[in-house]
């Protein structure tokens, strides 16, 4: 290989300088290109092929020369060590290496868009990743809305948590539980980040406190049950009653009951009493549940039984939208007379709100699952099959509906105060009454 030094006197610009060529002899084949050197041709000595002293930083100028022309006889020698026949383009290279791209870092929402991607490819159910396009949607008014937009998941710091969460809560008013939610989903995305892909975080998450408040859940007594079934309701609203019932009845959620099928229904035993259950895999835990069908459930869905609700693909009770559902459950819980002042306790501005809310107005589909549970405390269900019937991974999660089930605490009370060995029994010694309290 031989390589040579030129001045281009053709692209000679306004200013008089010309560009160093570099020109290299391989094979049978010749590279020409510029060396993004200029000079004024006094200043370039022709027989040494280099730049004169009168030229400006000529040393540095005439070392990058020779240093070019090592990495293209470099890059020559290492081709043929590897038989890999030289090519202009391939020395071209050394001369003008193609410029190295550096990709911009996702921002914060894009990692976040990705995280969701990575869900849906883990086969999370649909209302699950609702949940989280819906904590997505929300970061992302609040960036824009401070412009941060463009932030990165290291520009995350704990005071930009501070804001989103203070926007959550005053611009968009969410409950406690209801930023809760949000920020739990963001906190599993941010855990994600960390400990899946290996990324930076602005802030550590063992401090970033997510916590839920325990709230009372609203359930129907038996008398509301027998006030559902014995209200006369116009017939665009008994179907939405009837599947209210058998979930209060079976405890199936609304993603449950609306998918039910032919094949979720199964005889029990042999002895041809025509006793059924339910076999599922629940949509939102994916546990599967076996749920005795109780005479009143039965009836319900006998009710609505079929040929055209018997084959493939069809649905075994009228179930329509939730929304729609739960709109058509106030107006029926009003009709059948749910209109006992129910205390809703909430927290606006830093203070604890109660209101009176006639109880019809919080009655929703879910609050069936929550009317199950608690009744079938009441009928002396243990905790244990109840939590295997409601598909709870945990036994915590069926204990709360044990803690709101008031008839058993009066039913203890009762018969501490007012049973055979309570008050009513005759006046207590006063060193008795001393004990007990002393205790």
């Amino acid at each position: 290989m031989k390589v040579l030094f030129e001045l281009r006197h053709d692209k000679q610009d306004k200013a008089g300088t010309v560009p160093v060529y570099v020109s290299a002899y391989f094979d049978g084949l010749r590279l020409r290109c510029s060396t993004k050197e200029r000079c004024e041709p006094r200043q370039w000595n022709e027989r040494d092929q280099e730049f004169r002293r009168s030229f400006a930083g000529y040393h540095s100028a005439n070392e990058g020369l020779k240093a070019l022309e090592r990495r293209l006889e470099d890059r020559y020698r290492d081709l043929r060590a590897d038989n890999v026949a030289p090519t202009v383009a391939l020395l071209r290279e050394v001369v003008n290496p193609a410029a190295v791209v550096v990709p911009e870092e996702p921002t914060l929402l894009a990692r976040f868009a990705a995280f969701r991607e990575v869900l849906v490819g883990r086969g999370y159910a649909f209302h699950t990743l609702r949940h989280y396009k819906t904590a997505y949607n929300h970061l992302t008014a609040f960036l824009e809305k401070t412009r941060r937009k463009g932030l990165l998941l290291a520009g995350y710091t704990p005071a930009v948590h501070d804001d989103f969460v203070r926007y959550l809560r005053t611009t968009c008013g969410l409950s406690a539980n209801g930023a809760y939610t949000m920020l739990k989903d963001l906190k599993t995305f941010l855990r994600h980040a960390q400990d899946e892909r290996g990324l930076t975080l602005g802030l550590e998450l063992t401090r970033l406190e997510v916590r839920y408040t325990e709230q009372a859940k609203a359930y129907l007594t038996g008398a509301d049950l027998a006030a559902l079934v014995a209200v006369s309701l116009p017939k665009t609203l008994e179907p939405a009653r009837d599947v209210f019932l058998f979930c209060c009845y079976t405890g199936l959620r609304y993603s449950d009951v609306a998918a039910l099928h032919a094949g979720n229904v199964h005889g029990l035993g042999v002895d041809g009493t025509g006793e059924r259950v339910l076999r599922l895999v629940q949509t939102k835990t994916r546990a599967t549940v076996s749920i005795y069908l109780s005479r009143l459930a039965a009836q319900i869905l006998d009710r609505y039984a079929g040929p055209e609700r018997a084959h493939a693909g069809a649905r075994l009770l009228p179930v329509l939208a939730n929304q729609p559902m739960n709109r058509y459950l106030k107006k029926i819980g009003q009709l059948a007379g749910l209109t006992r002042l129910v205390e809703v306790v909430s927290t606006a501005g830093g203070q604890v709100v109660k209101q009176a809310v006639p109880l019809h107005e919080l009655v929703t589909m879910h609050t069936a699952r929550h009317t199950f549970a608690v009744q079938s405390l009441l009928r002396g269900m243990p905790v244990t099959v109840l939590q295997r019937v409601m598909g709870h991974a945990k036994i915590q999660n069926t204990m709360r509906y044990a803690q709101v089930v008031e008839e058993l605490q009066h039913q203890a009370m009762r018969a501490a105060w007012d049973g055979p060995s309570g008050l009513d029994a005759g006046p207590a010694p006063e060193e008795a009454v001393c004990t007990v309290m002393a205790a």
